[in-house]
């Protein structure tokens, strides 16, 4: 794997994970304010989630990266 893909597969990864640990831990406001969106959440916390999605991205590369390099599946042209 160049460096190239690497950084690509990662970019994929992350968004991947950032998507799947947005949801966790939101509450919604018990009484919205007039002009706030009723699904908007309290406090997103967005901070904390981009560090927990790269922590969890790295690993996820990792895994993958190892996979490759080690030839456990081939990823070869014909």
């Amino acid at each position: 794997m160049n460096v190239f893909t690497g950084i690509a597969i990662f970019f994929v990864v992350w968004w991947i994970v950032l998507f799947s640990v947005l949801p966790f831990g939101i509450k919604r406001h018990d009484d919205p304010e007039p002009g706030l969106e009723p699904g908007a959440p309290e406090r997103p916390r967005l901070w904390i989630k981009a560090g927990a999605t790269t922590l969890l991205a790295a690993l996820v590369w990792l895994a993958i990266f190892l996979v490759i390099d080690l030839e456990l599946i081939e990823i070869r042209p014909a």
